[in-house]
């Protein structure tokens, strides 16, 4: 190994080692609460929904079922819920008032599957799990997308609800658009909205899946895809070391391909939140100024069972389950 090998590799450590002496917490409902090793299986979701999501993903994996099958059950909830407007069904439009949905799913094998601009489909993730299951492909997009749900027996329905139509309606009349740094956050109208769920468990056998969806950007252009759907930006997953998932401007997580390195910084020894934050901070020391105006997140757990997350500004959420706990955090972040 060459000197500047082992000394990146030491100072890792090192950095990993004094960031878990100084304790890792993060802040939840209740207070303030370790992130420690609560074991397996162990499920954890982006957002506040994650909860209902990682409810249904338990039924599952305290049965000693496969965390692939958790993820994907788990995230099928909000796919399904017209009051979630950036995920599934009644999701936001793009500009054409087209409902155009993103996802994937990855196991413990490296087998993924993902569809992009998908339309009239409420389930995405189950699209993308029939991509990796019965095609050679990784990802499918657009009206392929659709022929090949169809072909598997997915049913076809108008993904629009009248509120979203009407909201879009309404975006119409200005056709301004800006990203939202926090698009959980309670709207003018009181209304809550949301953000892309991503998903991360293992299992009892300590096998370990992923699953991400999402509606996307509202107001996009049209075909306008984000890291939802791209193996190793919006997810991905190493049997052997963790997994990871991210939340908020796809385009930013795109860019420093997040999730992967997320997973590769936890591979060289940092702990999830520590592993989460230096990815955040890839993403600023790219482009400063711009990072001060979108909110990105991202969320891990490893092979021990600990988890973390970090985001760029505050507001991101983040839903954790196990045997010992069942509780919605609060991630630290960068900008105060």
């Amino acid at each position: 190994m060459s000197d500047r090998r082992r000394f990146v590799k030491l100072s890792l450590l090192t950095s990993a080692g004094l960031l878990a002496g100084k304790g890792l917490f993060a802040k939840s409902r209740t207070g303030f609460k370790p992130a420690v090793v609560k074991g397996k299986p162990v499920v954890i979701a982006t957002w506040d929904f994650g909860k209902a999501a990682n409810a249904e993903a338990w039924k599952i994996l305290e049965k000693g079922g496969r965390a692939l099958d958790a993820v994907e059950a788990g995230v099928k909830v909000p796919e399904a819920d017209p009051t979630n407007q950036s995920v599934g069904l009644g999701g936001r439009p793009d500009r054409d008032g087209r409902v155009t949905l993103d996802a994937c799913i990855m196991d413990e094998n490296s087998k993924c599957g993902s569809v992009a601009c998908l339309e009239h489909i409420v389930h995405a993730i189950s699209v993308a799990r029939a991509v990796m299951e019965k095609t050679p492909h990784v990802m499918l997009v657009g009206d392929g997308a659709l022929q090949f749900a169809l072909e598997c027996g997915f049913k076809k329905q108008n993904l629009l609800t009248p509120k979203s139509e009407a909201e879009w309606k309404d975006w119409l009349k200005e056709h301004k658009y800006k990203p939202v740094k926090n698009i959980e956050n309670v709207l003018p109208g009181g209304e809550k909205n949301h953000d892309t769920i991503g998903m991360v468990a293992m299992d009892t056998n300590g096998n370990m899946s992923g699953a991400c969806t999402t509606s996307g950007l509202s107001y996009k252009m049209h075909g306008r895809v984000g890291d939802s759907p791209i193996i190793g930006a919006g997810l991905y997953v190493d049997n052997e070391v963790g997994a990871a998932t991210s939340t908020g401007v796809g385009e930013e997580v795109i860019r420093i391909v997040g999730s992967h390195l997320v997973v590769e910084l936890m591979r060289q020894g940092l702990d999830p939140e520590a592993a989460c934050k230096a990815a955040v901070e890839r993403i600023i020391a790219r482009n400063p100024e711009a990072s001060k105006e979108v909110q990105v997140g991202f969320l891990a757990l490893n092979k021990k069972g600990e988890y973390g997350a970090y985001a760029l500004q505050d507001g991101f959420s983040y839903a954790v389950r196990s045997g010992s706990v069942e509780d919605i955090y609060h991630s630290k972040f960068h900008y105060h």
